[in-house]
């Protein structure tokens, strides 16, 4: 199939657009890499009146530590934070993640900040925002705000941006001394969709782990110390409250188990490896 006509706008500063925003509202969606945006389209699952093109804004392409986050802007492609040199250094958690991340082709033209627009409950980069507890800027014409990744993403496929806003930037809290990360993913191919994935961090007396790909959006738990039956237990009352769901993919049973097996696991390496 091929999308519904619309019109596109190239735009050269924020501010232009920003106004296209919101001159066009709910009839308007933004486009950087397109990966998932163009597929939508072309089966016409989303007919937007206007397209507006940021990727030639020179001022949302970078990656910066600082303040304790790395802040990553609109149109840095997953390719570019992948091949960050600070990566190692300051999110071990999104250099075990993004190799996850689709295939190298799609990485390097889908962006952080869509992937995260986007919302897909099984998608890495929003899970990795999620379980470290991170933030989304939110800009429009009216101004900026930033939300939680908890109250940014609210559903499947859905986010609290309202239609004149853009995510200008993802700020991932950068690694701390003394914790261990973690990420595990099982798919039916490297670069499918993730039947489940889960990220774990470990600090001394808190354990926290993030479910993507079972309920309708990232799922975060957060736990004191514990090991042996106590942390069993726990994982299962967490796949259990997950519940799952059945698809040519995978059972609902299936899903839990994979939540109980790589739980423990994801939580076995975050710890052994807290600095």
């Amino acid at each position: 199939m091929k999308p519904r006509e619309f019109d596109f706008v190239q735009a050269e500063t924020a501010d232009e657009a920003l106004a296209e925003l919101a001159e066009a509202g709910d009839e308007a969606k933004v486009i950087a890499g397109g990966q998932s945006l163009v597929a939508m389209m072309n089966l016409r699952l989303l007919e937007p009146r206007v397209l507006v093109d940021i990727t030639r804004i020179e001022p949302f392409s970078y990656i910066r530590a600082e303040n304790g986050f790395i802040e990553i802007g609109a149109t840095t492609t997953q390719a570019e934070l992948q091949a960050w040199d600070g990566l190692s250094e300051h999110s071990p958690l999104l250099e075990a993640a993004i190799p996850y991340l689709g295939h190298f082709q799609t990485r390097n033209r889908g962006t952080v900040c869509g992937s995260l627009a986007h919302a897909d409950p099984s998608s890495e980069l929003p899970l990795c925002l999620a379980t470290l507890g991170g933030e989304v800027v939110l800009r429009s014409a009216r101004g900026e705000r930033t939300m939680s990744a908890d109250d940014f993403q609210t559903g499947m496929l859905s986010t609290a941006r309202r239609a004149d806003e853009l995510v200008a930037a993802a700020r991932y809290p950068a690694r701390q001394d003394g914790v261990g990360y973690a990420f595990r993913e099982v798919a039916r191919r490297r670069g499918d969709f993730a039947i489940v994935s889960l990220a774990a961090t470990v600090s001394g007396d808190t354990i926290r782990v993030g479910v993507g790909g079972v309920a309708d959006r990232p799922t975060v738990r957060q736990w004191g110390a514990l090991d042996g039956d106590a942390l069993d237990d726990a994982l299962n009352e967490f796949a259990w409250d997950l519940g799952g769901y059945d698809d040519i993919h995978a059972t609902a049973k299936y899903r839990r188990r994979l939540v109980r097996r790589l739980g423990r696991r994801v939580i076995e390496e975050a710890t052994a490896c807290r600095n």
